[in-house]
């Protein structure tokens, strides 16, 4: 397998990743899964890290505090083997927000999630 950070994101991730930055967590869930399913390298971990991140965000907004809690630790594993940038994607910056959204969310619990302050959001940065 190669290290493919050097190179642009392919158009579904870009699309995917702007998807993500509106607040349309199950539609970016969508392209990027197509994404993460077709790429042979190691990078579509970085895809599914995104995929996961933003889904987190969809169960806490459906209130899952569970599921939200699970895939935002996931995701944060799969981005952080991509720091601190790859394909254009500032990662370091998505896994210390993503960190700081999951201590809040485990610090509130599931019984106060109502109380998670949805500003913490990271945006997914790039240079393109």
């Amino acid at each position: 397998m190669t290290n493919r950070c050097h190179e642009d994101a392919p158009a579904e991730v870009r699309e995917g990743i702007a998807m993500y930055n509106r607040g349309e967590y199950y539609e970016c869930h969508e392209v990027l899964e197509d994404a993460w399913r077709a790429e042979p390298d190691e990078v579509r971990f970085l895809y599914q890290g995104i995929l996961q991140i933003g889904v987190a965000f969809h169960h806490l907004g459906n209130q899952n505090w569970r599921g939200a809690v699970g895939l935002l630790q996931r995701g944060i594993e799969n981005v952080s083997r991509f720091t601190p940038r790859c394909q254009g994607v500032d990662t370091d910056r998505l896994v210390r927000e993503s960190r700081r959204c999951l201590i809040c969310l485990r610090e509130i619990g599931p019984e106060q999630q109502d109380l998670f302050d949805w500003q913490l959001v990271p945006v997914i940065h790039t240079d393109w």
